[in-house]
């Protein structure tokens, strides 16, 4: 785009010192604003490219005085079509912008690569390039929206700054000679000559550089996209689906990693979604590979945050049941219990994603229980224990609140929550007070997504204009994508211009949602949370207020802390909560009594 932009050059070419002041000193200003302000100055951007187009047709048209051919005439019209459509829609879709700019690209690119038949043979080689340079950052913005308006804005910021501090210098190195009307006499034609100097060469350097740089980004945005997991047949919901939560409805094998001694086979069942209609989900089903003689104790495991897309179930990729961020994995063929690990609803089979709303992974956990007891060749004993961490440690505080309701003929002994996430609403208040944090926005977009699913009060139109883009794309990765963090840097970069949120997440209807999801008991079995005291994905002040919390309203517990232990950290091999974990497991199914950390 930048190289049909001729009109502005041509109309200050001989302009007077104090044109070439006032515009320098507009134009870098305003391309500092764009560079270092880039998601808060969104408007200005927009007006910018809006205006860019514009002229460009016009530039097109002023040089070609007279009867302009047909095709120029045509692509005139286009650019001042296009310019007019990107202003139209500044006010009514921003995330529209994003899209625009990278169609703008691409056809800026082809056009430069069909004038490559004319002119000398360096000048085509030169428009190839540029040409390639423009269609290659055209496709990076089609394919990475949440952060082309960034870095659309940056580049422009750069482009338009640089060119004010052009007219600047200009300005400051005119010759004493200049007439009034900004022509000059011998010294301005030598100054004309020496800024002519050099320019093919400054042409070529930096035409290699952009186009050196697009590709290099094209094939690094090619390199992240790898790595998303694809769905199988497995997870289709068959024709005939059971109205009762909690019936299997196929097996199949399991190809992940598995803690020395299990076996496991997917499974997939029915269960209920937050609102109470029949949904599906799955699962995996580890039990000892080798038969212990006596029927096997199930561990129900939570896992955490992995996204919110269907792709992101745990049971499509090799980490479902593992040592790789799982507490005491080595207990389970040691003492002969087994564990069934759902992925929610949402997750591997269509839904919506339960996302930090109790009900709906509370039933998942629960009714992937009532769905083990029915494989084939597995003698399962009736007594469960729940583990979960983080966002799997509120779902496990949410299993152990209903089941006694939702499903009593499951025999609960113990609910096990590590790191968890147990208070969403002070959460989100840490975490959108500290909006730079990384992956921040990552947990409001999924938060967001989850809730505007699922809730007809909330809305992803509660996220600030600029951020709408990286909330849908955050909801269409999983953080084990290496493309994540790319949302996770834009989200840091956004976090700094806007926030992601429009309004504050305990006020309207956020906040009540987010208040509902709060898990407050009774828990009719015994509870353990635990949590590292130097957690920075939830810090440990918010666990030891909600203990108090629960501790002031006579729910007994046990409470540890571990010293100088993350978030992932307390699941680490040589954290002590494994073993702790183990134990407290043990004396569940013993039914021996639980102490009391409850002042």
């Amino acid at each position: 785009m930048s190289r049909r932009v001729r009109a502005l050059p041509s109309l200050l070419a001989g302009a007077p010192r104090w044109v070439l002041v006032l515009t320098g000193l507009v134009t870098t200003t305003l391309g500092a604003a764009l560079a270092l302000r880039p998601l808060s100055s969104l408007t200005l951007l927009g007006v910018y490219i809006g205006v860019s187009c514009i002229t460009s047709g016009a530039g097109d048209l002023i040089a070609r005085r007279g009867a302009p051919p047909v095709r120029t005439l045509l692509t005139a019209t286009a650019w001042i079509l296009a310019g007019l459509a990107v202003l139209v829609w500044l006010g009514r879709s921003l995330q529209l912008l994003g899209p625009s700019v990278g169609l703008l690209l691409l056809l800026t690119g082809l056009s430069g690569l069909l004038r490559v038949r004319r002119g000398a043979r360096g000048e085509r080689v030169l428009a190839a390039v540029l040409g390639l340079s423009e269609i290659a950052f055209g496709l990076l913005a089609l394919l990475w929206p949440d952060v082309t308006l960034l870095v659309v804005a940056f580049l422009f910021g750069v482009r338009t700054a640089g060119f004010g501090l052009s007219l600047l210098w200009r300005a400051a190195t005119a010759g004493p000679a200049d007439r009034p009307d900004g022509s000059s006499t011998v010294g301005a034609r030598t100054s004309d000559r020496s800024r002519h100097v050099g320019r093919p060469g400054l042409r070529w350097a930096g035409a290699a550089a952009v186009l050196v740089v697009a590709i290099s980004c094209l094939v690094l945005s090619v390199h992240l996209r790898h790595g998303a997991p694809v769905l199988d047949a497995f997870y289709d919901a068959p024709e005939d689906v059971p109205a009762t939560p909690g019936q299997l409805l196929r097996t199949a094998p399991y190809e992940g990693d598995l803690p020395p001694g299990l076996s496991a086979q997917r499974i997939l069942y029915t269960t209920t979604a937050d609102d109470g209609v029949p949904a599906l989900a799955s699962a995996v089903l580890a039990v000892p590979a080798t038969s212990t003689g006596r029927p096997v104790p199930l561990i129900a495991w939570a896992h955490g945050t992995v996204g919110v897309a269907r792709a992101c179930a745990p049971s499509l990729g090799p980490d479902a049941i593992s040592t790789e961020g799982m507490p005491a994995m080595d207990s389970l063929a040691r003492n002969g219990w087994g564990m069934v690990a759902t992925d929610y609803t949402g997750q591997g089979t269509e839904g919506d994603f339960p996302y930090l709303i109790g009900q709906g992974e509370a039933r998942s956990v629960l009714d992937a229980v009532r769905a083990a007891h029915q494989v084939d060749d597995v003698d399962l004993a009736p007594q469960t224990v729940v583990w979960g961490h983080s966002q799997g440690g509120h779902a496990a505080l949410w299993a152990g609140q209903l089941a006694p309701t939702y499903a009593p003929d499951l025999d609960v002994l113990g609910t096990a929550a590590l790191s968890a996430a147990s208070d969403p609403l002070a959460l989100a208040e840490v975490v959108t007070s500290h909006p730079g944090a990384l992956g921040a926005s990552l947990g409001i977009s999924f938060v967001l997504t989850a809730y505007s699913r699922t809730y007809p009060d909330v809305s992803l139109d509660d996220a600030t204009p600029a951020a709408r883009a990286l909330v849908r794309e955050a909801a269409a990765r999983c953080t084990s994508e290496p493309g994540t963090l790319v949302t996770v840097l834009t989200g840091v970069a956004v976090s700094r211009d806007v926030p992601i949120l429009a309004g504050d997440p305990s006020a309207g209807a956020i906040g009540r949602r987010l208040r509902q999801n709060v898990a407050t008991g009774p828990w009719t079995a015994p509870l353990f949370l635990a949590h590292g005291t130097t957690d920075e994905v939830i810090p440990a002040r918010l666990q030891d207020a909600y203990v108090a919390g629960l501790c002031s309203a006579g729910h007994p517990l046990r409470y540890t802390r571990y010293p100088d232990r993350s978030h992932m950290g307390v699941l680490e091999p040589d954290s002590p909560l494994n073993a702790d974990l183990e134990q407290w497991t043990l004396d569940r199914f013993a039914g021996a009594p639980q102490q009391d950390d409850c002042p």
